[in-house]
C-alpha cells in the first residue's frame, strides 16, 4: 500500500487520481478539518487516514503496512502572518515523515519546490545543482522549503531512500480558483498590469506523473527539476487572457508601483481582517526572472511535458465551467 500525504490538497488529488487508476492500493493523509476532494471520494482502492503531520504518536499509526511514500502536504503561503505555522509543518512535518520513513525502511518522494533551488541567475538556467543561499529578505517559505529539503537529506546521508522533486509553479484546472487558479482569475476580472519576472510552469498531471515513474525507478538519493518550460508573466498572462477571450494586460508594474500596491493590501487587511491580497514577499517574487532547466528530469525518465499553451488552455476551459456552476 501507498502512503499519499497532502492528500486532500491539489497535488495529491492528481496523484491519488494516477496511482489507484493503476490499479495501486492508497492510504491517503488528512487532517479531521480537510474535505475529501470530490474527483477522489468514494473510490474504494482509496483508505482515508486522520492525522496530522505534526502529530508524530498518531502519524506512527498511519505508516503500518506501507512499502511507499509520496509526501506532499506543505503549507503554502506568503504571508508573514503565517510564518510559524509554515515552519513548523514544512520542516519539523517533514522530518517526521522522514524520520518514520526510516524507522520503517520506506522508500520516500519528497515534494520540494524550484524555491529551494536558489535566486535568479542572469543568463543562465537554474539546475538541480543550484542551492538557495541565505538572503535576510527571503520569505518564509523558501526557508521552509530549503529547511524541510535538508532533512531529507538528513535521512538520505543517515541510509534513507529517498527522491526530491522540486516543481515550478504547478497549474491544472483542479486548483480552482486558489493556489495558482488565483492568478487565472485575476486575468480573468481584468488585471491590467503585468510584471517583467518570468518562472517555471508545469501541469499537474506531469509533476504526479513525474513522480510515479521516479518511484517506481531504481533512482535515489537525487533531485530533479520538474517544469514543462519558462514564462515571463507578460507571456503567461496574455496566454490566459485568450483563453477568456478577455483583453490581456498591457501596463508593466513597476516596482515603486508593488511597494504601494503591497502596502496598500497590507492597510486593507488591517481593517477587513481578511489575508492581505498582495504581500511584500510576493511583490517581490514577481520581479524576478527565474528560468529552470528540465533536462535532469527528462533523461532520467524520458518524460515529454505537455505543451504549456494546451495547460492553460485547458485551465481556461475548466475555470469557466466551474465559475457557471
Amino acid at each position: 500500500m501507498v502512503l499519499v500525504t497532502g492528500a486532500t490538497g491539489f497535488l495529491g488529488t492528481e496523484l491519488i487520481l494516477q496511482l489507484t487508476a493503476q490499479g495501486k492500493m492508497v492510504r491517503a493523509l488528512r487532517r479531521p478539518t480537510s474535505t475529501i476532494p470530490s474527483p477522489i471520494s468514494g473510490n474504494n482502492l482509496v483508505e482515508w487516514f486522520e492525522a496530522d503531520i505534526n502529530d508524530i504518536s498518531a502519524l506512527e499509526d498511519a505508516f503500518v503496512g506501507i512499502t511507499q511514500v509520496y509526501h506532499c502536504a506543505a503549507l503554502v503561503s506568503f504571508d508573514p502572518k503565517d510564518k510559524s505555522r509554515i515552519l513548523r509543518i514544512n520542516i519539523e512535518g517533514t522530518s517526521n515523515i522522514v524520520n518514520l520513513c526510516a524507522a520503517f525502511q520506506l522508500r520516500l518522494i519528497h515534494v520540494s519546490s524550484i524555491v529551494a533551488l536558489g535566486n535568479a541567475k542572469k543568463g543562465q538556467l537554474i539546475t538541480e545543482n543550484d542551492f538557495w543561499e541565505y538572503d535576510a529578505n527571503v520569505h518564509a517559505y523558501a526557508i521552509s522549503k530549503y529547511e524541510g529539503e535538508m532533512e531529507v537529506w538528513r535521512g538520505i546521508a543517515e541510509g534513507l531512500d529517498a527522491v526530491i522533486v522540486n516543481p515550478s509553479v504547478i497549474i491544472g484546472k483542479g486548483a480552482g480558483f486558489e493556489g495558482s487558479g488565483a492568478i487565472f482569475k485575476l486575468v480573468k476580472e481584468g488585471l491590467s498590469y503585468y510584471t517583467k519576472g518570468a518562472t517555471g510552469i508545469v501541469d499537474v498531471e506531469d509533476v504526479a506523473k513525474s513522480m510515479i515513474a521516479l518511484m517506481d525507478s531504481q533512482v535515489t538519493a537525487e533531485r530533479f527539476t520538474i517544469s514543462a518550460g519558462n514564462r515571463h508573466y507578460q507571456q503567461f498572462f496574455s496566454e490566459i487572457a485568450e483563453g477568456f477571450n478577455v483583453k490581456a494586460p498591457a501596463k508593466e508594474a513597476r516596482p515603486w508601483m508593488l511597494g504601494i500596491a503591497w502596502r496598500a493590501a497590507r492597510l486593507a487587511s488591517f481593517f477587513t481582517g481578511k489575508p492581505a491580497a498582495l504581500t511584500s514577499d510576493a511583490a517581490r517574487s514577481s520581479l524576478n526572472e527565474s528560468l529552470y532547466s528540465n533536462e535532469k528530469i527528462k533523461h532520467t525518465i524520458g518524460i515529454q511535458f505537455k505543451p504549456l499553451e494546451q495547460s492553460i488552455q485547458e485551465v481556461c476551459r475548466g475555470l469557466i465551467t466551474l465559475s457557471r456552476k
